[in-house]
Formats: C-alpha cells, sequence, structure tokens
C-alpha cells in the first residue's frame, strides 16, 4: 500500500542519521520568521561587479550555456581558471586535462571525497568544520578524524604534533581548509610545510578548501598546498567564484590537479550533477580576469566591514577573535556569564534582533566551541551598524544583572 514502510529500518541512509537540516538553513529561517538581521548564514548582501553580472545576460541572450556544457566545464572558464592559478601563484595547470568545474566548492567536495574513499580509510580534518565536510565524509562511508584548531592569544592554532598523531594507517586523506571557517585562520608557510611533509612522508592524498583564497588580512598571505614540494601530485585544491565575486548563488565551483586527479573526481562528479549554471560560467571566466586593483579594492573593503563588527561585538561584552582570512568572525560569549551558544543564537534574534551561528555544530565535540559562535561580516556597513547598535543591548543587560 502506497505510504507503507519497514519498521525495521529508518528510510534515511543509516550514514547521514544524526546530520538533520543545516544549522544554516535553521538559522536563516529564523531571521525570516522573526525579522533580525540575518549574520548568521554567509552571504552578501549586495551583488558583485556589474560587469560580471552584465556578462552573464550577454551569455543568456546569445544563447552561450543556456542548454547542457561540457561536462568538464566550458573552454572559456577552465582556460581563466588555469591562468588565475598561474597569475597568482605559479602554478600551471592545463585547463584540458587538470581543472573541473563543479556546482560550487561544496560539490567539488562531495565528489573528491566520493571519489577519493572507501569504508575503512580515515579522514583527518581541522575542527570546526564546515558541516558539509562531516556529511560527505559519511556519505563516502569513512571515518572523519578531527584535529582541533584551538584559541590562544586572540586567535585559533594549529597543533601540529596533534595533527601527526591523529594520522594513522588508515588514513588516506587530509582535508585542510584554509583560510579557514569558521574560525579566520590562515595557516603559516610554516605550517603548510609541515602538512605537507607529513603527506610525502605518509604518502596520503590532499585536499584543500580554498574558496576564501582572496580574503587574507593583514599579515596573512594564501598558499596554496599545491605549490609545497611533492605535493603537487597528491593534491585536490577546491576554490569557487561565489565568495570571491559575491555571486554566491550561481554555485560555479572548481577543482584542479594532476590529471590522474581531476578524472577520478570527474567519475564522481559526472553523477551528482553532471553540469550546471552554464552562462554564468561565462560570465565567472571574465571576473577572474579582472585587474589586481579589483581583488584588493575587494579585500581591503572586507577589512573595514571585519573591523567595524569585530569593534562593535567586544565593545557588546563578547571575547572576539579577530580573524585573519574568510568573511567570518567567531567570538566566545563566557563574558556574558553563559555557556551554551546554541541555546544563547536560539535566543540572541529576541533579546537584540540580529541572528548567529553557534559554532558548537561544527564540532565533533561540542564541548570544545559550546560557548563559540560565528557572525558574517559579508553585509552593508548600515546593516553591520544597526547589528552592533543592538547588540550593546547585551553588555547593557550585563552590567544590569552584575549591579
Amino acid at each position: 500500500m502506497a505510504g507503507m514502510t519497514s519498521s525495521a529500518r529508518p528510510l534515511l541512509n543509516r550514514r547521514l542519521a544524526g546530520f538533520g537540516t543545516t544549522i544554516f538553513a535553521e538559522m536563516s529561517a529564523l531571521a525570516l520568521r522573526t525579522g533580525a538581521i540575518n549574520l548568521g548564514q554567509g552571504f552578501p548582501d549586495t551583488d558583485g561587479p556589474e560587469e560580471v553580472r552584465e556578462a552573464a545576460v550577454r551569455a543568456l541572450r546569445d544563447g552561450r550555456g543556456n542548454q547542457y556544457p561540457p561536462g568538464p566545464g566550458v573552454p572559456e572558464l577552465r582556460t581563466a581558471i588555469a591562468a588565475h592559478q598561474r597569475h597568482r601563484y605559479g602554478l600551471a595547470l592545463d585547463p584540458d586535462t587538470e581543472v573541473l568545474v563543479t556546482a560550487g566548492a561544496t560539490e567539488a567536495i562531495a565528489a573528491s571525497m566520493l571519489a577519493l574513499l572507501e569504508p575503512g580509510d580515515e579522514v583527518v580534518a581541522l575542527e570546526p568544520y564546515y558541516d558539509s565536510y562531516a556529511a560527505c565524509v559519511a556519505m563516502a562511508g569513512a571515518t572523519r578524524v578531527p584535529v582541533t584548531l584551538r584559541p590562544r592569544e586572540g586567535r585559533f592554532h594549529l597543533d601540529l604534533d596533534e595533527l601527526r598523531d591523529a594520522v594513522t594507517d588508515r588514513t588516506r586523506l587530509l582535508l585542510v581548509n584554509t583560510p579557514h571557517n569558521p574560525t579566520g585562520t590562515v595557516l603559516t608557510r610554516e605550517e603548510l610545510a609541515a602538512i605537507a611533509e607529513l603527506a610525502v612522508e605518509r604518502d596520503l592524498l590532499v585536499v584543500t578548501d580554498e574558496v576564501y583564497e582572496h580574503l587574507v588580512f593583514d599579515d596573512a598571505e594564501h598558499v596554496p598546498l599545491a605549490t609545497f614540494p611533492g605535493m603537487r601530485e597528491r593534491t585536490v585544491t577546491i576554490s569557487s567564484a561565489g565568495k570571491t565575486f559575491s555571486f554566491t548563488g550561481w554555485k560555479v565551483g572548481w577543482v584542479t590537479g594532476t590529471p590522474e586527479l581531476v578524472t577520478a573526481v570527474r567519475s564522481a562528479k559526472q553523477y551528482l550533477t553532471y553540469v550546471s549554471a552554464g552562462p554564468f560560467q561565462y560570465a565567472v571566466a571574465e571576473a577572474l580576469a579582472l585587474p589586481d586593483a579589483y581583488f584588493d579594492a575587494f579585500r581591503a573593503d572586507h577589512r573595514r566591514k571585519r573591523d567595524l563588527l569585530a569593534d562593535g561585538l567586544r565593545s557588546a561584552g563578547f571575547e572576539v577573535y579577530r580573524p585573519r582570512g574568510t568573511y567570518f568572525i567567531t567570538a566566545d560569549i563566557a563574558p556574558f556569564g553563559e555557556k551554551d551558544a546554541y541555546a544563547f543564537c536560539r535566543a540572541l534574534p529576541g533579546r537584540c534582533g540580529v541572528v548567529a551561528v553557534p559554532v558548537s555544530v561544527f564540532y565533533d565535540d561540542p564541548e570544545a566551541g559550546r560557548s563559540q559562535v560565528r557572525f558574517a561580516f559579508c553585509k552593508k556597513d548600515d546593516v553591520l551598524h544597526e547589528a552592533a547598535s543592538r547588540l550593546q543591548h547585551l553588555a547593557s543587560s550585563t552590567r544590569d544583572l552584575e549591579a
């Protein structure tokens, strides 16, 4: 009969049990329901460059990409990605065999995990981590092994000894994200060199998520892991256009690596979306060719927004970990005498009219980040000013309690 199911087995694949709805969907729905300022989900509230948007319109009108684009991506975009990697990092890539266009970086991560992992493999990942990492590793039947970034002296740090100890004979792959979401950490050359040395020594594959490559601040620099000795042949590098050009809805990402690695990832990717975002691929090809001045101004603008929100959070009473990359700030609620970030974020719209995301959901051990919350600063200045103003209610309520 229609609607009948077996009570002996859950409908949802057991590998996905416990994941549920993403925290981003939950908190964005909360923002809509309450009318609060949404600093939870990481999307800009303004579109990117007008010339890039017009390039998409031209492609639509000219009939470029309105039908299925080539499986690996349109040649113009693959060529532009290769040129970007050469110009920025000195990485020489063959656009025909070493570049694959994906439906955003999230599909690139999924395809990489499904292609490269088998049941019984272990994946070492830096936590807290973007929630799709855990789900994709689970779908591949592998086991994730977290190495925790811990706050110290105003930012989060990687313990290289802990990373080395996490690698076992079952470790197949290191999953590295830098600049790091949600902590804003940017791994240094020395840290990356140590990761590369470990990968070569233990013959490990590495997947690097570099979607925030153009959002690094202060004295930080983004250095692709693939540029280190012995890493070109074992690294799958992932990035996307959404974060760099503020068109997150277009979902245009990419994978680069050796022909063997790209072929493996493409074998999985072709059974996911197959292809996507045809006209937008042509527009992103033009975006990647924008002059260096665009990227410099983009970075400077977000550094200013970071400082605006960071100062507001600190004034409101948070302990703030000022990020060196991405467009997120992690803050601690302990100064308010609170410990449960999830409960804090659920209540925050009612208290202040602002939405944030609890970082605890990005840890295997929620206690490790139980009092941490994440705010996005990729918003208009007036929105950030208003959010900072609303959050001052926390400072005043804390003073009232202390009195």
